[in-house]
């Protein structure tokens, strides 16, 4: 039985315990996580938090400066609270350095968007569309609340192939409203080994709720099935949604293509090469273009084994499918009179690498071409599976912006 005097230590005892421990955790969360945004992943299994971290900078730095704030008072205690309130100040740094170079990257970006598309390039956008579009290119409480989504008719795993028995669906994203839509079809990564049209779903629902209708396909994965299988999958899904656009409510002539990572492989290699629907705009999103010098040139720390996925999407190495590591290049059919590119590339990425985003941009303004290059410095791959995180606030504000404008403009013609 507890007496009546216990009961009464029993709340100092939890105050105490509290007190003394809380502090303590918080530093140890935060200095672990911050350590993140400056530290690669040497594994496939840590790359979640290589990725992460920078994206919840927001919620890092509250948690760094409550730590510091607990601790601090306490440095007269010992020599343990003046090395926790240091290691706070550490995390802390760490923590604001996305934040920091934000406003760089966005000033670098939008001077090139305005550069390339115009000084007024919104002015061919419906009013009622430009006022849906997100006001600022971060906005904090949405860091912490996440990204407003409203409602929108989704039609799932509609079956659009057969090929060698293997059932091919994709996801039909619309507005609420019965009407006639812009559309963006869009692929999704992993490595050409893995996913499904379910992947980067917020983004779809998102765009849908904007104003577009959106349709994320799939097609087969390797190793079983080698380029160019995934090609001739894309190419089904394109004639499927054209015998259907009608009843899907989409307008044929407003067409965007958009991939991430490997989806953006097949994105560029459709949009830059073989086309079943025409394209205005094509979206990348760290998507590799130039396999050969990908598989001689891989990241350090590779925390995925870039050389041999590429085996396992290719059959073998360059040097013995040299043809077919050419052909499954998309920087390698680069020529005149290209839909316009937005090329959105992680500067710490450690699977794509931000100069294989660069040569590809040099290459498509050399031919004449429209392209426009956000590099994210403080970003890794995959970096908007933090929907709400500052790198896709940032990505997000401007590939909105960029369909809108590529969708709506008079002066771009449907490459056919």
């Amino acid at each position: 039985m507890i007496n009546k005097n216990n009961r009464k230590k029993l709340p100092l005892l939890a105050a105490f315990l509290i007190s003394r421990f809380i502090p303590w955790f918080l530093s140890a969360i935060g200095l672990l996580l911050s350590f993140w945004v400056i530290v690669p992943a040497p594994t496939l299994f840590l790359y979640p938090l290589a990725v992460g971290a920078p994206e919840i900078s927001p919620w890092l730095v509250a948690i760094n400066a409550i730590a510091l704030l607990l601790n601090l008072p306490r440095r007269h205690q010992g020599k343990v609270y003046i090395i926790l309130s240091i290691c706070n100040l550490f995390a802390l740094i760490l923590g604001l350095l996305p934040l920091m170079q934000f406003p760089a990257a966005n000033a670098a970006i939008a001077t090139q968007m305005q550069a390339v598309l115009g000084e007024n390039y919104l002015a061919a956008v419906p009013q009622s569309d430009r006022a849906q579009l997100r006001p600022q290119p971060f906005i904090l409480a949405d860091s912490f609340r996440g990204i407003p989504i409203r409602d929108v008719r989704i039609d799932r795993t509609i079956v659009f192939a057969n090929p060698d028995g293997v059932s091919l669906k994709l996801n039909l994203y619309r507005p609420m409203q019965i009407g006639k839509y812009p559309e963006i079809i869009t692929l999704y990564g992993g490595a050409w080994l893995r996913g499904n049209p379910d992947y980067n779903e917020e983004f779809s629902r998102y765009m849908a709720a904007q104003g577009y209708c959106v349709v994320a396909i799939d097609y087969r994965h390797a190793p079983k099935y080698q380029f160019p299988a995934q090609l001739e999958d894309v190419q089904a899904a394109l004639s499927y949604i054209k015998n259907h656009a009608d009843d899907w409510e989409i307008d044929l002539n407003r067409i965007a293509l958009m991939g991430r990572s490997a989806g953006a492989h097949l994105a560029m290699l459709t949009a830059y090469n073989s086309i079943v629907l025409p394209v205005r705009a094509v979206v990348n999103y760290y998507g590799p273009n130039d396999l050969i010098g990908g598989y001689n040139d891989p990241p350090f720390p590779d925390a995925i084994d870039v050389r041999a996925v590429l085996r396992a999407f290719l059959g073998g190495t360059p040097d013995e499918l040299n043809q077919l590591y050419r052909q499954a290049s998309p920087i390698n059919y680069v020529k005149p009179n290209l839909p316009p590119s937005l090329l959105v590339y992680a500067g710490r990425d450690h699977i794509v690498q931000a100069k294989f985003g660069r040569s590809l941009y040099e290459r498509l303004r050399a031919t004449g071409n429209r392209a426009i290059l956000l590099e994210i410095p403080w970003a890794e791959h995959a970096f908007d599976a933090v929907f709400n995180g500052p790198s896709n606030q940032l990505a997000l504000y401007y590939t909105e912006r960029f369909l809108a404008h590529a969708l709506n403009s008079s002066d771009y013609h449907p490459i056919k």
